[in-house]
């Protein structure tokens, strides 16, 4: 399986930690950028990796900004992506198991680094319920 992996420059130190520390524990990682902490826009990451889980089948990702949101709102653009923003591990964990969400979206400036590895490994050692949640998460895509 395949993990894609990008942020902004808010984001850079913790996804080049996650790289590090996550490697190929749960697939292959994808460096999607960026490369250095010099200022960026953070659309041009979260579409590059919400593109990649759109087209390619069972992808996952993660996206960190400083607030999360961002990339998560560029990101749900894309049909087929549910990018959710976690900040616990069990929003984390829910976040896949209710909620089939494909991208993990963490706010570098609002967590530690230990609780974003936590939060990666929470959210890539779940998987989807289905049950009930399937009808709920069929009703996500408005086309």
């Amino acid at each position: 399986m395949n993990i894609y992996i990008g942020s902004d420059h808010a984001g850079f130190d913790l996804k080049e930690l996650i790289i590090k520390r996550i490697n190929t524990k749960f697939g292959t990682l994808v460096d999607k950028g960026t490369f250095s902490s010099e200022s960026t826009d953070y659309p041009d990451f979260a579409h590059a990796v919400a593109e990649l889980v759109e087209r390619e089948e069972g992808a996952l990702g993660i996206l960190i900004c400083g607030s999360a949101n961002g990339v998560s709102m560029a990101a749900n653009k894309h049909a087929g992506v549910r990018c959710a923003i976690c900040w616990n591990k069990e929003i984390a964990e829910l976040a896949r198991l209710h909620n089939d969400a494909n991208i993990l979206a963490l706010p570098a400036r609002f967590i530690s680094s230990d609780l974003a590895l936590e939060l990666v490994e929470a959210f890539f050692t779940n998987e989807f319920e289905g049950g009930r949640h399937a009808r709920r998460v069929n009703k996500i895509a408005c086309s």
